[in-house]
């Protein structure tokens, strides 16, 4: 009796450690349609930001990673497709266009009446640079599986490359179990940490230019014969009445728990942002959302200089209006600048720390910690694609300002661990109790 007893108290103990340990963090993802507060709203002389439908969203100056409207930006979320623009970057620098992949059963498990696909067969073969615009403009679920299996030798070892390379962008509400985006309670992101992934792709020639196309075709295969793929973003397609000028590329991401998402860039005069907009009930509100957004960035911001590297910065502002906060990195100094608290932008110095700020301005936006990788070589034999890799300048100051930074756990998942520690604790006392009673 007492036996069953024990390992029934057994069982419970190891239920709370492993559901403590695995699902803490999927437990916060939401989904009962509750829209997140605009925290740019509190930012004293602010442009006034546009009304947003999306549960979520964040608008992000592509250069700086600067933040011009943050509503829930860092609230977890369900991703859906747009986790493949983690998939296509991680596929895009370690792997080449000329590769060729063959299907395997990997792949087409993916191809069914109710999943994104090009109806890949098995044993056929394309080159990889097909199965990036596969990817990315069809959302072939089946082709996803297969480059994860082809660059990271397994799908499991792949989806390890798309976390860890989460973690160097700075992605701290960012977890994945695929490389598709098919649904799964621990398959979670937030929109400014999709942002910081499309704005690390966007220094990557190849994914840009992947990102930049509308149209692609699919050359017959050993089994298939030619695909012909169109972009199923409505702000990029010239065709559709929500065709907003200066898109560049973007992607949609649909289940039933994630609801329709949307991750796209415009540029106009040289400026780039990036809008991502989460949980929508239909994809057309997402573009709403998304152009609102942009006209916002393009109608209420100018760009100025400062110290010779442009900044966004609210119409009217100048750069005597800006405080700025200096950091030592080695030889180098680290101008951080911030108007009314919010950041704006950063200049890298040489010679000795300027003196501090007049007054306290807010932590840099995490995104600047981020790496800016350059592509492998072996992404570069194709002649076509010879400027791949990040400049120099960038990828030493973003590694520069991301050592800078610490990471640290919210205080729900501390919550969380802390009750899961008691419920363990309440266990062996009982444990305890038990055995003292029957002696």
């Amino acid at each position: 009796m007492n036996k069953g007893i024990y390992r029934i108290a057994a069982g419970i103990g190891a239920a709370v450690i492993l559901v403590s340990s695995c699902t803490v963090q999927a437990s916060m993802v939401t989904t009962n349609g509750t829209p997140a507060a605009v925290a740019t709203d509190s930012i004293a002389n602010w442009p006034a930001a546009p009304a947003v439908t999306s549960e979520t969203a964040v608008l992000m100056d592509a250069d700086t990673g600067a933040i011009l409207y943050d509503k829930g930006m860092d609230e977890y979320r369900y991703p859906a497709s747009t986790t493949k623009l983690m998939t296509l970057l991680v596929a895009i620098e370690n792997s080449s266009p000329k590769d060729v992949v063959t299907f395997t059963e990997t792949g087409v498990r993916d191809v069914t009446w109710d999943s994104s696909n090009i109806n890949a067969q098995l044993g056929e073969t394309m080159t990889m640079k097909d199965c990036w615009f596969a990817a990315y403009i069809k959302s072939a679920n089946e082709v996803c599986a297969q480059i994860a299996e082809y660059v990271g030798g397994t799908e499991a070892n792949f989806v390890e490359m798309m976390n860890q390379k989460a973690k160097k962008l700075g992605c701290t509400h960012t977890h994945f179990v695929n490389a598709s985006g098919l649904p799964d309670e621990n398959h979670y992101s937030c929109a400014e940490d999709l942002a910081k992934i499309m704005r690390a792709g966007l220094k990557n020639a190849r994914f840009r230019k992947v990102l930049e196309t509308v149209s692609y075709t699919i050359p017959a295969t050993n089994l298939s014969t030619a695909r012909s793929l169109h972009t199923h973003v409505p702000l990029l397609a010239k065709e559709s009445s929500l065709y907003y000028e200066g898109c560049i590329g973007g992607k949609t991401g649909f289940s039933t728990e994630a609801q329709n998402c949307l991750a796209v860039v415009a540029e106009r005069n040289g400026r780039t942002y990036i809008a991502v907009t989460m949980r929508d009930t239909d994809l057309g509100i997402n573009c709403a959302d998304s152009t609102a957004l942009f006209d916002y960035a393009f109608n209420s911001f100018d760009s100025i200089e400062v110290d010779g590297k442009a900044m966004t910065v609210p119409k009217g502002v100048t750069a005597a209006d800006l405080t700025m906060e200096s950091k030592q990195k080695g030889k180098k100094t680290l101008n951080q600048y911030y108007y009314q608290g919010q950041f704006v932008g950063y200049v890298t110095v040489k010679d000795t720390p300027s003196p501090e700020p007049a007054q306290e301005a807010k932590e840099m936006p995490a995104e600047e910690e981020s790496e800016a990788e350059s592509t492998p070589a072996t992404a570069q034999t194709d002649e076509a694609d010879t400027n791949d890799t990040t400049a120099s300048e960038h990828k030493s100051v973003d590694e520069q300002i991301r050592e800078m930074r610490t990471e640290g756990i919210s205080s729900t998942v501390k919550m969380l661990l802390i009750i899961g520690g008691a419920m363990i604790v309440v266990l062996i006392g009982l444990l305890i109790a038990l055995y003292f009673k029957d002696r």
